[in-house]
């Protein structure tokens, strides 16, 4: 392969026109000669620019609707042909095929399409034909030919011409053909995801999934594990789309927390004010209150140890009073949907504080995809979007809980939702009072969350523990009734849980022994 190549003839075609202008005047004053297509080319031309159509090199005009118009051997000879290849150049002087040193090009915005919610046909038809053959072709010749398929490319694109006497280095075609192979990749990728959602198939034979650098990483989970965080382009309201005010650069845990925390507190959007706290993708203490202050400090009180350098979440737009409060205690990470200017000004004072604000909150109940790598592979599965309501509630036992304590049970089975299985929530007045999360054994769950909420209570100056007349919900069946009547013995009154054990007599039985009011859900909430 050639080191240096001169760049002489260029084909700019693009949809977004973002910056076109500049890029074709600065390649025009170096004398590269312009082809273009359809608005492309008006643009080009209207900033008064010499530009050749590209139908006058295939010798055929642009037609139907557009979909025909690159899909031409000269045009894809000029951008495949080896330029080091005497047949390869036989047959461009047979043929009258010229050179194509240059390929600009950016795709039909299909992704946007979607994301706005276009209807089937109008998804089809954001389709592109020509610009994904053409990136590949001109990526493929990388040897001999330079494509830029982001705006961002532009400037270093006229920089590597500087820097080489209008010409381009192997290097540099190199690390365009990747960026351009990984394009397309991408684009596939959102076509055959969104074409198996539109055709209804929940397993396609095949799966691929893409994403955008959205930020270099300084490490992963560990110091000595490389990362980076990539976007994925759906636009969902959360870390992915958040603006950052202040604190240095999010860590790989910081963003898997600040993502746990942020997806819980929309558990309750269009309730009450509310507020989730995270620390190691488990909530630490979840509440609403008639304030965000109040929220915050329910929340709070339910594990003060393990809130100290957390992830708080907010489903209302952070205000001042909050911020004086959360900055009491040394705090990784806020998102909110918003924060006033006090509160910014507040949070300013604690420069290592990072806050995030999103402009709304994810929504709840939106279906999407999950995936996970495993050894040779990776499992796909839909989002857990479960929700239940008091209607869907089944009472199993002699006593049926108060409207009260069903408030409470929802609140408790949201929240359980959220924490790594076997997962043991006790709740009341809105409030977690203590949380069992990850264990091997969902007694170990009960009791830890029982214990925790005896430490708090010491912690609070009260007689009697948190979870003294809470409700508990767990996220899968109790299998024996061990693990109930240790929730019993901590004090709680009301169980929520799915049902389904074979042994649901049994603990049904050790219910009514023990006073408890309880209710199935017919639905579980795994996280593992």
């Amino acid at each position: 392969m050639t080191n240096l190549v001169p760049l002489r003839r260029a084909l700019l075609s693009v949809s977004d026109k973002t910056g076109l202008i500049d890029l074709g005047r600065a390649l025009a004053a170096r004398g590269v000669e312009l082809l273009s297509t359809g608005g492309t080319a008006h643009v080009l031309r209207a900033a008064g620019m010499t530009v050749k159509d590209v139908s006058e090199v295939t010798g055929f005009p642009e037609m139907m609707d557009g979909r025909v118009k690159t899909l031409h051997p000269a045009v894809h000879g000029g951008l495949l042909a080896l330029r080091d290849d005497d047949e390869h150049l036989a047959a461009m002087a047979a043929y009258g095929i010229e050179p194509i040193d240059l390929l600009v090009v950016n795709l039909y915005p299909f992704e946007a399409t979607v994301a706005k919610g276009g209807n089937y046909a109008d998804c089809i038809e954001n389709i592109d034909i020509g610009g994904p053959a053409m990136i590949r072709a001109g990526a493929k010749n990388h040897g001999f030919v330079s494509v830029i398929v982001d705006v961002q490319d532009y400037g270093a694109l006229l920089a590597e011409l500087d820097a080489n006497d209008d010409r381009t280095s192997l290097k540099f075609r190199q690390k365009m053909a990747q960026i351009a192979y990984a394009r397309t990749a991408a684009y596939d990728a959102a076509v055959s995801n969104w074409m198996a959602g539109a055709i209804g198939d929940t397993t396609p034979r095949r799966r691929a999934f893409a994403g955008e650098l959205a930020q270099g990483l300084r490490y992963g989970e560990n110091p000595h594990q490389a990362a980076a965080f990539y976007v994925d382009g759906s636009r969902r309201a959360g870390v992915a789309t958040a603006k950052q005010w202040q604190g240095k650069d999010l860590s790989y845990n910081n963003i898997n927390d600040t993502d746990a925390a942020f997806e819980l507190v929309a558990e309750f959007a269009g309730g009450k004010p509310a507020c989730a706290i995270i620390k190691h993708a488990n909530p630490c203490g979840v509440a609403v209150g008639e304030s965000l202050l109040e929220a915050y400090q329910r929340a709070y009180d339910c594990d003060r140890t393990s809130a100290f350098g957390g992830i708080v979440a907010l489903n209302r737009p952070l205000d001042a009073a909050t911020a004086e409060e959360i900055i009491k205690i040394f705090t990784e990470v806020v998102i909110a949907p918003g924060a006033d200017d006090a509160a910014r000004s507040i949070f300013a004072k604690k420069k290592n504080l990072r806050l995030l604000t999103t402009d709304g909150l994810p929504d709840a109940k939106t279906v999407s995809l999950t995936y996970r790598q495993v050894a040779g592979g990776f499992l796909v599965q839909d989002k857990d979007t479960g929700h239940i309501g008091a209607g869907d509630l089944k009472v199993v036992t002699k006593k049926a809980p108060t409207p009260e304590q069903i408030a409470d049970l929802l609140f408790a089975w949201n929240v359980a939702k959220h924490v790594k299985s076997n997962a043991i929530v006790y709740v009341k007045n809105g409030a977690t009072v203590g949380v069992g999360a990850g264990q091997m054994s969902r007694v170990d769950s009960t009791r830890i969350a029982a214990r925790k909420s005896q430490d708090m209570a010491e912690v609070l100056g009260l007689a009697a523990p948190l979870t003294q007349g809470s409700v508990v919900a767990s996220d899968a069946f109790f299998p024996f009734p061990d693990g109930l009547l240790a929730a019993a013995e901590a004090g709680a009154v009301a169980v929520i849980q799915p049902g389904g054990s074979m042994n649901d007599a049994d603990v049904i039985a050790a219910a009514d022994a023990a006073g408890l009011a309880m209710v199935f859900t017919g639905q579980r909430h795994f996280r593992h």
